[in-house]
Formats: C-alpha cells, sequence, structure tokens
C-alpha cells in the first residue's frame, strides 16, 4: 500500500462497464491536475490472439471445455503483482499494450519504430516507465484477483468493481461484441459459458475486496438476457453504490446523497 505512489484499480467483468468508470477517472484527473500511468488488464494476458486459440483448441482436445481468459492459467497475475508493488514502492514499473485494432496497430508500430508491425492480437514489448506520474490507474478484469500463487489485491489502495446484475452484464456483452467485433450471438453466448467457472472463482471473489462497488439493477425484465433486443437504459436502472470500510475514506453519506439527484 503506498501513499505516495498509490494504486487504483477498476476492476470488471465482460462488458460490465469499467471502460465508462474509467472515463469518469480521467475527468477527475483533469480536473485535479492528476498526471496518471494508465495501465490496461488486457496487457497482462499471457497468450496473444493466435496462442489463445491454440490453447482453447489444446484444452478442449483434452476433455476441458472451460478455459479461458478469465482463469489464471492465461495470465500473469504474479507480473501484475509485481507491477503494482513496484509502482506502490518506486513509481516506477514495466508496461505493455495488447492490440486491439489497426489503429492501435499503427500507432504503437510508428512509435516504438523498431521494425516491427504488431498487428491486432499481439503485445508490444514491456517497457520501462520512466516519467514522473501521481497515481498508477488498472483497468481490467483482474484488478484485485488473489490465488495460492499471487496476491494482486494487497498491493491496490483504492479498489473499485463495477458490477451489473449478471443477466445485465450478459446483455451489454452480447451487444458489446455483436456491435463492435462482429460475433454472432452464438458465438458470444459459448464464450459466455466456457468462461463460467473461471467467472465464479476468480472474478466475483474480487468483488469482496473492493473498497467501492457500482452495481447497476435494471428496473426492466432482462429475464432472458440472450433474446434482449436493447441495453437498459439509465433510466430504466438504478445503481447500489457499496462502501466496504467508510471509515477508511471518512465517506460523509449525506454528503453524497445531496449530491446525487433521488437517492
Amino acid at each position: 500500500m503506498s501513499v505516495k505512489h498509490p494504486v487504483i484499480a477498476v476492476t470488471g467483468s465482460s462488458g460490465a462497464g469499467t471502460t465508462t468508470v474509467k472515463r469518469a477517472f480521467e475527468h477527475i484527473f483533469i480536473r485535479q491536475k492528476i498526471t496518471p500511468l494508465v495501465v490496461e488488464g488486457d496487457s497482462y494476458h499471457s497468450l496473444d490472439r493466435a496462442a489463445f486459440k491454440e490453447a482453447v483448441a489444446k484444452a478442449e482436445g483434452e476433455g476441458n471445455n472451460n478455459f479461458s481468459h478469465f482463469g489464471p492459467d492465461a495470465n500473469h497475475f504474479d507480473k501484475l503483482a509485481e507491477t503494482f508493488k513496484s509502482y506502490g514502492e518506486s513509481g516506477k514499473c514495466q508496461r505493455r499494450y495488447y492490440i486491439h485494432s489497426d489503429e492501435e496497430s499503427v500507432h504503437h508500430s510508428s512509435r516504438l519504430n523498431d521494425g516491427t508491425t504488431y498487428a491486432p492480437g499481439q503485445f508490444t514489448p514491456w517497457e520501462d516507465i520512466t516519467e514522473d506520474t501521481d497515481v498508477l490507474f488498472y483497468e481490467g478484469l483482474h484488478g484485485l484477483a488473489k490465488t495460492e500463487a499471487d496476491d494482486v489485491a494487497q498491493h491496490v489502495d483504492l479498489g473499485v468493481g463495477v458490477v451489473p446484475i449478471v443477466n445485465l452484464e450478459w446483455i451489454q456483452k452480447i451487444f458489446r461484441d455483436n456491435a463492435e467485433r462482429g460475433y454472432d450471438a452464438e458465438v458470444i453466448v459459448d464464450t459466455i459459458l466456457r468462461r463460467m467457472p473461471d467467472y465464479v472463482n476468480h472474478i466475483t471473489p474480487q468483488f469482496s475486496r473492493t473498497d467501492i462497488n457500482f452495481q447497476r439493477i435494471s428496473t426492466v425484465d432482462t429475464s432472458n438476457p440472450f433474446i434482449a433486443r436493447d441495453i437498459p437504459t439509465p433510466d430504466e436502472s438504478f445503481i447500489v453504490i457499496r462502501f466496504r470500510d467508510p471509515k477508511k475514506f471518512g465517506v460523509d453519506f449525506p454528503m453524497l446523497l445531496n449530491m446525487i439527484d433521488h437517492s
């Protein structure tokens, strides 16, 4: 834990809405003149896109239909813990990027200028962070992960969970993966089913370790998320905000209630 070099981790499942929370923090950083070091959770996967597909096929051939990005076998929990620990102690660490798109491929290939074209689905090399920053900001799947071998959560100063009710989370994932990645509904549902054991064992336990959870609950029928035509709007939802230890941050509930309309 660090006062001089704090670590903030925003964590949530795929499609939960962590990117929206990330944007909110970006506005806070600008307003407060804070310089963040942004670390992306996808960069701590242990397999690039091609290698992951091979690993899934191999696992299925061995009778394991549940190999997924949610579990420790497909991630560097040890490297993530070391990143948080190193930053907390010195304000320095290493970082790399996972290439999501052609646009990111052009940007990072040009930025690194090492003769390599980094294609979507690949990682950039690990780089030493030398610039001065005020806070490390992580957004991804495993910001408060913990296994017998690795404890990422112990190095986090502020943990934020983004946790829609599960049906709403699935609706958001189905719509996102279809609109942004072109996956059809059958493929997305297969992915959800394959991830389920790791979801139960490695995603949801994190939300008992977070300092604050934002849980979105819809007020319309989402009982069958696989046939839903639309994502419930903000007007069709409400948010439960839970503080694990209000005294830790001196939470002023009356002030917060006054700040949030209709709370």
